[in-house]
């Protein structure tokens, strides 16, 4: 394990990624002080992040490496798990710069899902009933075998795969939509628990698992977790939790410790968990703090910069937490035609009234010839509030959130008030 003698007080960061991710990423480290600039990984909501610093096109720079010596970055932060499958990926590895992601070994936990089921059951952690079929007879024998409502997702983990979670409440609906899905890579059906949901996130650095917070998100497209599971959450709450207070690092993440020193993990670890009959069980694992979760928990950290710059290097972490900042609430602005992509509208004006006393971070958001905002796609902007009660940082989400307006679009009125606290259907 790797031990340098001091951090830089103001780290040069790049952030791989686009849109509200980058822009809030970026921010937040750009405020505590890092030197922030942005490796634009899609070709789509660009302009956010160069509100925050240099941005970089893919499509000039194929490879990231070159510019990662050349602006003596520190760390990268990358948006999303497909940066292992690049053909850089090797390069930026060996290149010595320190990556804000667990490498090799370590990302299987959540880029396999059925590895993640494995590891489960050889550190005996509840996980509920799971199975691999290659194709859609295979998957209705599993059905017949074992007639429950499954949740179906891809093998593998990726933001280009065939399957995106399809939630099954009942055993008719799973057998409905296995004659419908893509079969390209298989699929993996994950016996449904319940809507009881709720996760933790932690940062594993040095050999030891440190808590930051427990957190919800609304991945239902509409108020009252109605519509369909949204390519991205509709927004989230955070609660600070460096002591675990509803036992899920404990019982989820924890008994994974001799695993995550074997493969020299470090980097961040969620657990995503269902509780049903009193007990916590493990949907899946991600190796990343998450769009909803993650501009929420550097605003909380005292020293962000240094926490991200620290764990990317696997050294010993010493956390500290804003005393007030105990909650946080994440609304996203949807879009014309969201969560259905496949409706578009064309770019629409963003009309702001009034200035924001929080965070609001753009997402596919542009300005035009004459320098106003526009929507230029599904998802419009992330607001986000920070204060000592839940009550307080979702009260002041919204009242930012109204002043935004585009037509069409829409945003879940009701964060903060289902499946919270932790453990709640």
């Amino acid at each position: 394990m790797s031990h340098r003698p001091h951090t830089s007080p103001a780290p040069a960061v790049m952030i791989f990624g686009v849109g509200s991710f980058a822009h809030s990423i970026g921010g937040a480290l750009a405020d505590a002080g890092a030197k922030v600039s942005t490796y634009l990984t899609r070709d789509y909501a660009h302009f956010p992040p160069s509100l925050v610093g240099p941005a970089f096109l893919r499509d000039v720079h194929p490879n990231p490496v070159p510019l990662v010596k050349q602006h003596k970055i520190e760390v990268v932060v990358p948006q999303s798990i497909d940066w292992a499958m690049q053909p850089w990926a090797n390069d930026l590895v060996k290149s010595g710069v320190g990556i804000f992601s667990p490498t090799g070994e370590a990302m299987r936990i959540e880029r396999e899902r059925d590895f993640a089921r494995k590891l489960c059951a050889e550190f005996h952690i509840p996980f509920p009933k799971s199975f691999v079929a290659a194709n859609r007879l295979a998957a209705e024998k599993v059905l017949a075998d074992h007639p429950h409502a499954f949740v179906i997702k891809n093998p593998l983990c990726s933001p280009t795969s065939p399957i995106h979670t399809i939630l099954c409440e009942t055993e008719a609906d799973t057998r409905a939509w296995l004659r419908h899905v893509n079969y390209a890579e298989g699929i993996f059906l994950q016996e449904y628990l319940g809507r009881a949901e709720a996760g933790h996130i932690v940062l594993v650095s040095d050999g030891e698992i440190h808590s930051l917070v427990t957190n919800q998100e609304y991945k239902y497209a509409f108020n009252d977790n109605l519509g369909i599971i949204a390519g991205a959450p509709l927004g989230g709450v955070v609660e600070q939790d460096e002591n675990d207070k509803y036992g899920l690092a404990r019982e989820l993440i924890h008994p994974l410790l001799p695993w995550l020193r074997s493969v020299k993990y470090h980097g961040p670890l969620q657990v995503t968990a269902i509780k049903r009959n009193n007990k916590w069980r493990v949907i899946e694992y991600n190796i990343r703090i998450g769009v909803t979760s993650g501009p929420m928990i550097l605003r909380m950290l005292k020293n962000p910069a240094e926490a991200v710059l620290r764990t990317a290097r696997n050294e010993k972490l010493e956390l500290a937490f804003q005393e007030t900042l105990n909650f946080g609430c994440s609304l996203t602005l949807a879009g014309y035609g969201y969560p259905f992509t496949q409706v578009t509208g064309p770019h629409l004006p963003l009309v702001v009234t009034g200035e924001f006393d929080c965070d609001v971070w753009w997402n596919e958001v542009a300005r035009d010839t004459d320098g106003n905002l526009m929507a230029a796609g599904h998802r419009i902007a992330d607001v986000i509030a920070l204060a000592p009660t839940l009550e307080a940082a979702t009260a002041k989400a919204y009242e930012n959130m109204r002043k935004l307006r585009v037509v069409g679009s829409y945003y879940r009125t009701d964060i903060g008030q289902t499946l919270w606290p932790p453990g709640a259907g």
